[in-house]
């Protein structure tokens, strides 16, 4: 992926060489209910392999985006104590390559994004990114480099451990700058979501439908990321031609590899379709493609079909 000498994005925060301190108690998951699910997620979070870890920490995530929980009430239960709350500077974050590339890539979304947005007739805002490590401050809570990126829609602001890209490669298979490319897509397309009305129709059904729906509604919301992602990658290769042989396969390996059912087989647990949240590795690759072969976002709107033709 062809990538340096492009626009850097100014609105990337990087708070690497930060440390955070202090402790408070936390609400979210209080009281007799609260501490059950709290337990069992210690229990399987310490007992299980890296794959289940993902699961529960992908859980988390669902739960914050989706329904509106806090991921520090459910992450503090999973590290087994109360999260963080001040933010003190020790350094200013490193100007080295992995800046460069997230600052660069950020830039290609808001680009793109701002050209398709202008052809619906509509104005982009661009999204905020935080690099940190290990732990940040963020509204409600603290981001935590086990939840792996994700997308905060309150703030409008994308988190990102870049160790996440390590645990890619090492833990999961799926190496490559444009698999990297794939993840940033994917959570800005969370963004785009967010700005079209997409996570609002999902948080209004809250309380309105059950458990098994909400997984539905979130496995749609998943699925729409990926294949705005797809988009991204159509219209920035079209844009800057920044693609090599290769790297459309990373990004398809990207997806399979972080597969609901993938993930649930390898963690050694049977596979359960009605508990997926994100969809499977074949919905994830075939979205992805969707997006990156047409490049129309009126191609993917996953919620107006058939759950099982998705």
């Amino acid at each position: 992926m062809e990538w340096k000498g492009r626009r850097r994005s100014k609105n990337v925060e990087d708070r690497r060489g930060q440390r955070v301190g202090g402790l408070r108690g936390l609400g979210g998951l209080r009281g007799r209910r609260g501490s059950a699910v709290g337990g069992l997620l210690l229990s399987l979070f310490t007992r299980g392999s890296g794959k289940t870890k993902l699961l529960l920490i992908g859980a988390a995530v669902v739960a914050m985006f989706v329904f509106k929980i806090s991921p520090l009430s459910i992450m503090s239960f999973v590290s087994g104590g109360p999260g963080p709350q001040r933010v003190a500077q020790e350094a200013p974050g490193p100007n080295d390559e992995m800046r460069a590339f997230l600052e660069t890539i950020k830039a290609d979304n808001e680009d793109v994004w701002a050209k398709i947005f202008q052809q619906f007739g509509k104005e982009y805002r661009p999204a905020k990114m935080v690099i940190y490590s290990d732990k940040t401050v963020m509204p409600g809570g603290v981001a935590d480099s086990r939840m792996g990126p994700f997308y905060m829609p309150s703030n409008e602001t994308v988190y990102i451990d870049p160790k996440f890209f390590r645990e890619l490669t090492e833990r999961f298979g799926a190496p490559g700058d444009f698999a990297q490319a794939y993840v940033i897509a994917h959570e800005i397309g969370h963004h785009v979501q967010n700005l079209l009305g997409y996570t609002d129709k999902v948080h209004g059904q809250h309380g309105r439908v059950s458990k098994k729906e909400y997984n539905r509604l979130s496995v749609r919301l998943e699925l729409q990321a990926d294949f705005l992602a797809g988009v991204f990658a159509h219209h920035a290769d079209a844009q800057f031609n920044f693609l090599e042989e290769g790297d459309i396969d990373e990004a398809m390996n990207c997806a399979h590899a972080i597969g609901d059912d993938t993930l649930q087989r390898e963690s050694g647990g049977r596979v359960m379709p009605d508990s997926f949240t994100h969809g499977t590795s074949e919905q994830r690759s075939r979205w992805f493609m969707k997006g990156y072969q047409g490049g129309d976002l009126r191609e993917g709107d996953t919620f107006s079909m058939p759950y099982e033709r998705l």
